[in-house]
């Protein structure tokens, strides 16, 4: 398969402020569609981190690799081989699985979403090489993958506002009085990748959208009193509102972004078109109540959207959610699992049983599982009421690809093998980093996929 010229490549896409690499594409019918969900875990320092890690060519990427796995290389050269590792392994799950459509959550950008530097680095040196199942060092044994269209996302991570919102007495500062929390704009960003055409043109972004304007919403409260790491701040005190009456009105509710971009899937009977319902809210943790509350509300975001209600409005404007009777799946890390945890869980338990959704999967047989995760709570001694549904390291399982009821799907899974397993190694790899598993081999997160049969 051919590489793009990256120099070029690159340039061509900051110029026009396109996501396509190629924009040919074939109809096959009946076809089935894998669409996925992925928190790649690429958060770095700065974007212009990840966008350099991107462009190291395979060949000193191996270079890197083999001078890590033998100890003979510089502090800062040991830095950069181990992202280049956890860099190949994530692609080498993505070649595994080879989905069709793909969100990826944290993979940073520039807070605009249209330097896509990073996501053509990705393809070119990465994905487009053939990785290696077996993890660090091992021989390629997997094809490369092609995605011709992509996008970037705008994002409100980083997004300094003029207010105080961490209530530390100083305002306009980076974390914590960003819109989303985040030490530069773009950091936690999510990013799409499609062998089908984005219709940009319609895509729709909520991040504008006020967080008072969601039915039932109300000024979050201090609610977690005794937490010894995330103390009542200074002047404060349980059961205080968070927000000040003057600042609720211009709160944001995404701590990202909400996006809902249909992709174009060209059949022998016509284009269908699916609405890629994406998010990543913030944890329900790390605070003393409103990030809960948010979460909680970031969720119910689309559960609303799906019912075509009326109180929306876009970022240019449009009024009203997402037409009755359309394709859709609800994407992304969101942060909250039906059964366990920090977040109110209930939420959660009333989009999975929302009759728009298909409930073979969201409560039925085909309730995406692995033998990974079982292995995983078993091994590390954690509990959980559905082991088997658990999508990340630290026992929880907040990934989702929820698919309309509309939408024929025949298979689902999450990606997580077991010890006595081929590619156990993207996963859980001694050698690597100082911890030898999570972020330090590939991520913290699993992917998970439906695959949907189109007519």
């Amino acid at each position: 398969m051919k590489k793009l010229n990256i120099a070029l490549a690159v340039g061509a896409t900051l110029l026009a402020g396109c996501g396509t690499l190629n924009s040919q594409t074939s109809a096959v019918s009946p076809m089935d569609v894998k669409i996925a969900t992925y928190n790649l875990s690429f958060d770095r320092a700065t974007f212009q981190e990840l966008v350099a890690e991107m462009q190291i060519p395979p060949a000193q990427q191996t270079k890197l690799v083999t001078g890590y796995l033998a100890n003979a290389l510089s502090p800062a050269d040991r830095k950069a081989a181990e992202k280049v590792i956890q860099i190949r392994n994530v692609a080498a799950i993505i070649q595994k699985n080879r989905p069709d459509v793909l969100m990826m959550a944290e993979f940073n950008n520039d807070g605009t979403g249209k330097n896509k530097s990073a996501l053509i680095g990705f393809q070119n040196n990465y994905l487009s090489v053939g990785q290696s199942l077996q993890g660090a060092g091992g021989e390629a044994s997997l094809s490369p993958i092609e995605y011709p269209f992509f996008e970037s996302y705008s994002t409100n991570t980083g997004l300094v506002s003029e207010l105080d919102l961490d209530n530390n007495g100083v305002a306009g500062q980076l974390p914590g009085d960003a819109w989303g929390f985040g030490f530069y704009h773009g950091q936690y960003a999510f990013a799409l990748m499609s062998k089908y055409p984005i219709d940009t043109d319609n895509t729709r972004t909520f991040q504008q959208f006020k967080w008072k304007d969601l039915p039932g919403a109300s000024i979050p409260k201090i609610t977690k009193c005794h937490d010894p790491y995330n103390k009542i701040p200074q002047g404060m005190a349980c059961g205080d509102d968070w927000y000040s009456a003057k600042e609720w009105p211009q709160i944001r509710l995404s701590s990202k972004n909400h996006v809902d971009a249909p992709i174009i899937v060209p059949t022998a009977n016509g284009d269908q078109v699916i609405h890629l319902l994406m998010s990543h809210p913030t944890p329900p943790v790390f605070d003393t109540g409103k990030n809960q509350m948010q979460n909680a509300a970031e969720v119910e975001f689309w559960h609303h959207y799906i019912q075509d209600a009326d109180f929306f409005y876009d970022d240019a404007g449009k009024q009203g959610g997402l037409d009755k009777g359309q394709h859709f799946v609800i994407m992304g890390d969101l942060n909250l699992d039906p059964v366990a945890g920090d977040g109110l869980s209930n939420v959660m338990q009333a989009l999975h049983s929302d009759p728009l959704l298909n409930q073979n999967v969201m409560n039925g047989s085909l309730y995406p599982t692995s033998e990974g995760a079982i292995e995983h709570i078993d091994s590390t001694g954690k509990s959980h009421p559905q082991p088997d549904r658990v999508t990340s390291t630290f026992g929880l399982g907040v990934d989702y690809a929820m698919p309309s009821a509309t939408l024929n799907v025949v298979d689902s899974g999450v990606y997580w093998v077991t010890s006595q397993q081929e590619g156990y190694s993207l996963f859980n790899d001694q050698r690597v980093g100082k911890y030898g598993n999570g972020k330090d081999v590939s991520s913290d997160h699993r992917m998970i996929w439906i695959k949907a049969s189109l007519d």
